[in-house]
């Protein structure tokens, strides 16, 4: 950094855009703190306050939003049931622990990286999975939503308390405007203890983010829309019975109808597709076998080979030992014809299967689902809140109104459209300043009107 050559941010200009709290964040969590080199720039910093403050502040505004519209007092619990509560929260106690630790040594890089690694969760997995929890349906809010207050509530107070010294600004800010006390800077430091444990259902969660991740992947790289639902997704995993118990949250999140759960060791007994193939390593095998060797790998191709209830393998009439071949469960390439099949390996051992056939059902609830994301966009543009009911209009094409005809029951309730009135042909609206348009599917126009309900 030289002063002469001013190469690098003017700190004023860093404060007034980003506030303080973002050059500590950027310079804590740099490289220097652990011997190494650092180049300051803007976007550098800026990339710390959408790591961390944004973050943060996203879940305090999505908190004091929907609690505010429901006219919930959230109180500080650890009670809740839910699988999804109760993971965050045995989450949330690691995390307390680990910052702990790092920060009880002055290992302050680390305490930035959990704290960015817990924000991360709290945001893109449990309030986005937990989001139509918080909506409380005229006002009233149910034992389940209520539970999810109190949740969010508590862990956006710990949290507040446990990155107090990392983010003192935004922490402060955020931590009185839950509480209403004097500051995070003077409370004590939460106890980890407080909060349930449960390394079972920890273990089959995590293993579901990776599934999710997986077949997220797996779509994007077939262009196949987030909102256009699929048929079937066969998980084959180790652990099955922790994972099927949330296979619901896995369908909800990748989009498909159906999740079939199986377990690595049953899987060569599915009528999915999926079969077990036996490679021989020759160099491993080689000087033990000599020419026979030749033997067991033609039988592993040809299908000549077996493996015994006691889990022996035979190839080509030629016994094998452990090291002397690899078995692996994939999919027939005879159930992948047409591309409709698509499959991925899976971190930790297992794969996923996913059936891509977009079946004309199936497309119009895509276009259905498509179209309520561009009515949400049309009501943000509008300046409603989220609890105003609307009059709704919608034009497209005959199949933007087959898909309205078909799925006009949760097209209603996602948008709160009190009247809901939709066209087969585009230029029944005519563009003008209080008509939106917008693309849904893969190339359909449509034009939406909508106005406030009044009470």
């Amino acid at each position: 950094m030289s002063k002469s050559l001013r190469n690098y941010p003017d700190v004023r200009e860093v404060f007034d855009r980003d506030g303080a709290d973002a050059m500590r964040w950027f310079l804590m969590s740099s490289p220097i703190l652990r011997g190494g080199n650092l180049i300051v720039t803007e976007e550098h910093i800026r990339g710390g306050v959408r790591q961390a403050l944004i973050p943060l502040w996203n879940s305090w505004y999505f908190f004091t939003l929907y609690a505010n519209a429901a006219g919930y007092e959230a109180k500080w619990s650890t009670e809740s049931t839910d699988r999804l509560d109760r993971y965050i929260l045995a989450k949330l106690g690691d995390y307390v622990r680990g910052s702990e630790q790092a920060q009880d040594v002055y290992d302050i890089a680390k305490a930035c990286d959990l704290t960015r690694e817990f924000l991360e969760l709290l945001t893109n997995w449990y309030i986005r999975r937990n989001r139509d929890r918080f909506w409380a349906a005229d006002g009233q809010v149910d034992e389940s939503t209520g539970m999810a207050f109190d949740t969010l509530y508590t862990v956006l107070e710990t949290v507040c308390r446990v990155a107090a010294p990392l983010l003192p600004l935004v922490t402060e800010e955020v931590w009185r405007g839950l509480t209403g006390e004097r500051s995070v800077h003077l409370t004590d430091w939460p106890e980890a203890d407080l909060f349930p444990t449960d390394a079972k259902l920890v273990e089959a969660m995590d293993r579901v983010q990776s599934v999710c991740s997986t077949v997220s992947a797996l779509r994007k790289a077939q262009g196949l829309r987030v909102r256009q639902p699929l048929g079937t997704l066969t998980l084959v995993t180790p652990s099955a019975d922790l994972v099927s118990s949330l296979s619901s949250i896995v369908a909800d999140e990748v989009n498909v109808k159906e999740v079939k759960v199986v377990d690595v060791d049953q899987a060569g007994d599915t009528d999915f597709g999926i079969v077990q193939r036996l490679t021989v390593n020759a160099r491993a095998a080689g000087p033990r076998l000599g020419k026979d060797v030749q033997l067991a790998i033609r039988g592993s191709k040809s299908g000549d080979w077996s493996v015994a209830d006691d889990g022996a393998v035979t190839s080509g009439g030629i016994l094998l030992q452990e090291g002397e071949y690899a078995l692996e469960t994939v999919v027939d390439e005879a159930h992948s014809e047409g591309g409709t099949v698509l499959s991925a390996v899976l971190a930790g051992g297992g794969f996923v299967v996913l059936d891509a056939e977009v079946t004309p059902e199936l497309a119009r609830e895509g276009l259905a689902r498509d179209l309520v994301r561009a009515v949400q966009q049309a009501r943000r543009d509008a300046g409603l809140e989220v609890s105003d009911r609307i009059s709704l209009t919608v034009a497209g094409s005959e199949a933007v109104l087959d898909a309205t005809i078909a799925h006009r029951d949760l097209i209603v309730a996602e948008t709160l459209a009190t009247q809901f009135g939709a066209s087969g042909n585009l230029d029944d609206l005519a563009a003008g300043d209080d008509v939106s348009e917008a693309t849904v599917g893969a190339d359909e126009k449509v034009r939406i009107t909508l106005a406030r309900m009044s009470d």
